[in-house]
């Protein structure tokens, strides 16, 4: 994962399309990055771009136009699910690397043209997903390479929240909300990184008053082996993770997507704690990593790959339409 730089780093200039609460976790970690830098900012709420500007610095920009014709780097994508590949297209096509808030796009389909774009104008776009960046769940991959649980074949996840209140764009069908895309998606993604490329995928699930998912469990079939899952916003859940070998077996405690301890039970009867925190919210070392792309021209994270991203919404596309959960234009 460590990337050399082949000269001295330039400062990467970012632009952030969306300025809601994950923007400012985004921030908080970007603060942390000598190779980056605030440069623009533009959200379809004027007054929460001029708080924004106000707090982080950079320029305030009035229309996506202007934002995507600064001088910048790199755009981040804070928005919706809805507007995630509409967005990540215009910023391609205005020759900026982007890294898109996770799920990338709605569905499998809009993901391809988002990525033929990239390919199109020689670009770098990434999925955000945080996990595998931090220092706890790279601690974990370190240790089991001299250390291993087995063969692994078998992985437990989920969480559910009960504060989700009414009016939350996660509850918004329009907006493409529901516990699937918010909560699923990590799962999805622990799912392909431990356990490799999916084979069949079974779900069900419940639809609230807004026609979104409230509660859903997935269990899937991998080349590795197989996973169960459970999303929700109406039961209060756990969050932690469980990884199943032949010798072993790993819990990242809760919240598993921000993990900072894990406890290794091996079948010989040790076990081996790993605690961990991490620091200025976490963003910080997946901005780290992606400015490190930019700076050595990689234009595919060999992390969270085109592939990787293509398994996971093409997972959430299958628990969809079990659940029976259509967004518009779908």
């Amino acid at each position: 994962m460590e990337l050399m730089s082949k000269s001295l780093n330039k400062i990467i200039r970012w632009g952030i399309i969306g300025c809601g609460s994950v923007s400012h976790r985004f921030m908080q970690g970007l603060q942390e990055i000598p190779d980056a830098q605030m440069a623009a900012t533009w959200s379809r709420s004027p007054e929460s771009v001029k708080s924004f500007v106000d707090k982080y610095g950079g320029k305030t920009c009035s229309n996506i136009d202007e934002l995507l014709a600064s001088d910048i780097d790199a755009i981040y994508i804070a928005t919706l699910p809805d507007s995630h590949a509409f967005y990540s297209i215009a910023a391609l096509k205005a020759g900026k690397h982007v890294l898109c808030e996770k799920p990338a796009s709605i569905n499998l389909i809009n993901l391809e043209e988002v990525l033929k774009v990239a390919k199109e104008q020689n670009l770098l776009f990434m999925e955000g997903m945080k996990p595998p960046f931090y220092p706890l769940y790279r601690k974990i991959k370190e240790h089991l390479l001299t250390d291993p649980i087995g063969e692994i074949g078998y992985l437990r996840a989920g969480s559910s929240v009960t504060d989700i209140k009414e009016g939350h764009p996660s509850l918004s069908h329009e907006l493409a909300g529901g516990s699937i895309m918010a909560i699923g998606i990590y799962e999805a993604f622990l799912a392909v990184d431990w356990l490799g490329d999916t084979k069949q995928v079974q779900a069900m699930g419940r639809l609230g008053s807004t026609a979104v998912d409230m509660f859903s469990i997935f269990q899937t079939e991998h080349e590795g082996g197989y996973g169960q899952f459970y999303t929700g916003f109406d039961l209060h859940g756990k969050g932690d993770a469980l990884i199943c070998g032949t010798l072993g077996n790993i819990t990242i405690h809760k919240n598993w997507w921000n993990p900072a301890l894990a406890t290794i039970d091996y079948r010989d009867g040790r076990i081996v704690e790993l605690d961990i925190p991490f620091a200025a919210g976490g963003f910080n070392y997946e901005i780290e990593h992606f400015c490190q792309l930019i700076n050595n021209n990689i234009l595919e994270s060999p992390v969270i790959n085109h592939d990787m991203s293509r398994q996971m919404i093409a997972m959430l596309d299958k628990v969809r339409a079990h659940v029976g959960l259509r967004f518009n234009g779908e």
